[in-house]
């Protein structure tokens, strides 16, 4: 088994050695939040801290009925019975694997877990590339094939996961290219792992957001949590909403062996999260309002610098392509970003790309500030643009960009850096 440390956890404990050592780093290579905790979600922690029992493995009531009301605002009717609550979204997407078994259809490129918590129940990944523009989702036909191929080749190949909005590319797939995947999935008898962690952070509120649950219920299973949203990524908790009651019971008897149950205090502020109150949800609106706000002026930077890069659409992430310039893979060129130019991103291979590929993944949501005050400053701004520090960092990218360009532009006459794409629309 070739499992190691997670490429994003590692990423961020060695910019973080770097600056404790006095180095100045552009920290651009780990996707959390980056925003305080709201007083309301802390009040609620603080009075159930003596809550010390166990619990339901399923989790409590209260938090379950309330998640079952969040999708139900979403138009998906959820039975509060077929809601199994976990320490993060993360643990229940590795219950889930050992539940549904077989092998599972991942997009590519796809975040990094995904096929390392495959190998780790022993299953394998099949990678299957995304549409263009449209990361998240394997591209429909191209899945149709390559399942259709590997049960010929005598593999067990039992589902498939989506990412709504997509880490590591920040866009959303089409309604038109769920429908399809839903329609595929069907034919193959694929069970479908919608994770819907980033929904509630879609950019622009006009964009239409479709769910493989609101066109394949029967087989889909969603899964979420607030350490996105809320940026409560350090609370671990999350939830999934099951098809049937022969699949939860699958997860239930997973979940038992491994985490028990959720930590009682963090349930009951998760449970107060789920009912969106007012004061909640216009956090949940600023929150996406400057994450768009920023990831769209880093993507500005890159285009300015001639970087093929899609425009970002949810999340905090865009995933820019270095073609041309003179690398031999995308680990090259993420060491050398922060070894010579002191700004720390991902190589797109520990996203399953090619290796040989020089594309990288950005997240934008660590340049809000370094201590509560500055981040909180940003939140409340008209502009967070203006604002000196996250103005510096920006300044910081682009002169890191041009330099990088002057000095690794591929020498040879006939390589040049590729077109700038047009921006997404929708």
């Amino acid at each position: 088994m070739s499992v190691t440390l997670s490429a994003t956890l590692a990423a961020n404990e060695d910019i973080e050695r770097r600056r404790r050592a006095g180095e100045s780093v552009l920290h651009l290579a780990f996707g959390e939040a980056g925003l305080p905790v709201h007083p309301a979600l802390r009040e609620r922690l603080i009075a159930a801290s003596d809550l010390n029992g166990y619990g339901p493995v399923a989790g409590a009531p209260a938090l379950r009925e309330a998640a079952a009301g969040y999708w139900s605002r979403r138009h998906l009717p959820t039975d509060p019975d077929l809601v199994v609550c976990g320490p993060g979204s993360k643990p229940l997407l590795y219950g889930l694997l050992l539940a549904i078994g077989g092998d599972i259809v991942l997009p590519m490129p796809s975040w990094v877990s995904y096929a390392a918590q495959t190998e780790l129940v022993g299953a394998r990944s099949l990678l299957v590339p995304t549409p263009h523009g449209e990361g998240g989702v394997p591209d429909p036909e191209r899945v149709a094939a390559a399942v259709r191929r590997a049960r010929a080749q005598g593999r067990d190949v039992r589902s498939l996961l989506v990412t709504l909005p997509d880490n590591p590319a920040g866009t959303l797939a089409k309604a038109s290219t769920i429908r399809r995947i839903a329609e595929v999935a069907r034919e193959l008898d694929l069970t479908i792992v919608s994770d819907e962690i980033y929904r509630d952070l879609v950019h622009s509120p006009a964009t239409a957001f479709l769910s493989p649950a609101d066109v394949a219920p029967e087989r889909t299973v969603i899964t979420s949590g607030l350490s996105k949203s809320l940026a409560l990524g350090g609370w671990r908790i999350g939830v999934a909403r099951l098809p049937s009651p022969l699949l939860r019971d699958r997860l239930l008897a997973v979940a038992s062996e491994i985490w028990s149950s959720p930590a009682a205090p963090v349930q009951q502020a998760a449970a107060y999260a789920y009912t969106e109150p007012p004061e909640l949800v216009e956090r949940v609106d600023r929150s996406r309002e400057l994450h768009g706000a920023v990831a769209r002026a880093v993507y500005e930077r890159f285009v300015r610098a001639g970087v093929r890069v899609d425009a970002p659409q949810g999340g905090f992430y865009l995933y820019p392509d270095f073609t041309g310039l003179d690398f031999a893979s995308s680990a090259d060129l993420a060491a050398y970003l922060l070894d010579r130019h002191g700004v720390g991103v991902l190589p797109g291979h520990a996203f399953g790309d090619d290796p040989e590929a020089l594309r990288v993944r950005v997240a934008t949501s660590l340049l809000y500030g370094e201590t509560t005050s500055l981040r909180l400053a940003a939140l409340d701004a008209a502009d967070p643009l203006e604002l000196p520090w996250i103005s510096a960092s920006l300044d910081d990218l682009s002169e890191a960009l041009t330099a990088l360009r002057a000095t690794r532009q591929a020498s040879r006459s006939h390589v040049r850096l590729p077109l700038v794409t047009a921006p997404a629309t929708g």
